[in-house]
């Protein structure tokens, strides 16, 4: 009954997006054909060639109008927007529809590319983007705003049955209690431990054992029963899930079995069995791969972008300095995988050698290595390090999949031996071009400072912070910053 009613109210917000994306639609229709106005800079989208009959513009834009609602909607379905109606706060709704509308914005772009769609004005997609972005901005905040009138109001809501008596027990109490928008009502507590004599639990009554739940399920109405006990007590409460189950009843069962301080709990299943996994990382799939399409993107561009510079750099190695190319040297990636990392070489051969014995971390970062460092860098490797020309190469270990465009900077092994506990959990992300150190200042920063960016970099992840750490990257190469 509980899923029915969540998918019922998944499919409203559905249609109301669906309402809204079309007035958006049709709302920047009206102002692009009013204004006269035309856009004409170099883009993704083809030159617009609309004809002035509005009739035979309207048929044209019938297709545009369709694949924008499909697009529109996948991405609120990709950025999650569907999953927590209920329990989340408006601003990460609002995340959420911010990041629904940068995908939007190149997924509908792409699309009207590859259906040559010229007609299409630029000032319209602009318009469109815009509107419909904040149109969804006002519509979530006015969709959650009746939904917490309607849970206010005593209706819509779930009837909880708590099993559990502890501190955790009472914890759960109190977050429904301030958070009424989530519609819960919690009708009472079972005693999962008869030798406890209590008869409330945080102004919850305790209406019974584990012994009277089907008595329970037929004086009261309940939809579902949530069970928030210690691990000791699972054992105990096998029968009562069990009759649950026999009545029809939801039962859930609390994830927070372990006092985690940084892993979240996520329930997964392999070939039907049920896994409780903890992780550190807050990133769904969906992300995952829209961040590897982005990289595969981004990598090819500038491999053919930066062409010029990657065969103006060979030449100026191989005439100034003896040695090969290209320095390849073994890094540590993703979960501790080994992968040659690409760079122009920079330094004379031996450099290597003697500058990989660093008994202390932080001796990395002090001004007397980065002297000793500079003995072994040849005039041209000046320059390439300057702007940071060296690491171009990496585009190839991004395209095949070794690295990532934005993630920490990968290491050498002799160094991660001597690595503290803390600072292993970076690796629990893809290695990548640029990160937060990379914009930050580089050499600038202590080695401790280093890797907090790195771990605050997984712990914030997000599409978007990709893109700001992306566009922050270009001034901070240009202008050399931290870079020697």
């Amino acid at each position: 009954m509980l899923k029915e009613r969540d998918r019922a109210l998944k499919q409203i917000a559905l249609l109301i997006d669906i309402i809204t994306i079309s007035s958006a639609f049709v709302l920047s229709y009206i102002l692009r054909e009013s204004s006269g106005i035309e856009i004409r800079t170099p883009g993704f989208l083809p030159q617009a060639a609309v004809e002035n009959n509005p009739t035979y513009t309207v048929h044209q834009y019938f297709l545009a109008y369709f694949v924008a609602v499909i697009i529109w909607c996948l991405s609120l379905y990709i950025a999650r927007s569907y999953k927590f109606l209920r329990t989340e706060p408006y601003y990460k709704i609002a995340f959420r529809v911010i990041n629904a509308s940068l995908m939007s914005f190149f997924g509908y772009g792409t699309a009207l590319f590859v259906l040559k769609a010229a007609y299409i004005s630029r000032l319209f997609y602009f318009i469109f983007i815009i509107i419909c972005g904040l149109l969804l901005l006002i519509e979530k905040a006015i969709f959650r705003a009746v939904l917490k009138k309607i849970h206010q109001q005593g209706y819509n809501f779930r009837r909880i049955l708590l099993v559990g008596t502890g501190r955790r027990a009472e914890e759960f109490i109190r977050k429904v209690k301030r958070h009424k928008e989530w519609g819960l009502k919690i009708v009472g507590a079972i005693n999962d431990d008869p030798a406890r004599n209590i008869t409330q639990v945080d102004g919850i009554p305790v209406i019974g054992t584990l012994s009277d739940l089907k008595d329970i399920f037929h004086r009261l109405a309940i939809d579902q029963v949530v069970f928030v006990i210690p691990r000791s007590r699972l054992t105990h409460v096998e029968n009562a899930f069990h009759d649950c189950e026999t009545e029809g009843v939801e039962a859930s069962l609390a994830v927070d079995l372990y006092d985690m301080k940084i892993a979240s709990s996520v329930m997964t299943e392999i070939d039907g069995i049920p896994l409780l996994s903890f992780t550190t990382v807050k990133v769904n799939e969906w992300q995952l791969m829209i961040k590897r399409i982005m990289d595969i993107i981004i990598s090819l561009t500038a491999i053919f972008i930066l062409s010029p510079i990657y065969i103006a750099a060979a030449v100026a190695i191989k005439l100034t300095s003896p040695g090969p190319v290209y320095f390849k040297q073994e890094r540590l990636g993703l979960h501790g995988r080994k992968f040659k990392l690409l760079k122009f070489r920079t330094m004379r051969q031996e450099a290597d050698r003697h500058l990989s014995q660093v008994n202390d971390l932080a001796e990395m970062t002090t001004d007397n290595f980065k002297q000793k460092k500079l003995k072994y860098i040849t005039p041209v490797g000046r320059l390439l390090r300057k702007f940071s020309i060296d690491e171009f190469p990496q585009f190839f270990n991004v395209l095949v999949g070794e690295m990532s465009i934005v993630g920490p900077r990968p290491t050498v092994p002799c160094e991660v031996e001597k690595y503290k506990p803390w600072q292993r959990r970076r690796f629990s992300m893809k290695p990548g071009i640029t990160c937060l150190w990379q914009i930050s200042g580089r050499n600038e920063i202590g080695h401790d400072d280093w890797m907090r960016l790195d771990l605050e970099y997984i712990d914030n992840f997000s599409l978007l912070l990709d893109i700001k750490i992306i566009l922050k990257t270009i001034p901070a190469v240009i202008l050399a910053k931290g870079a020697y």
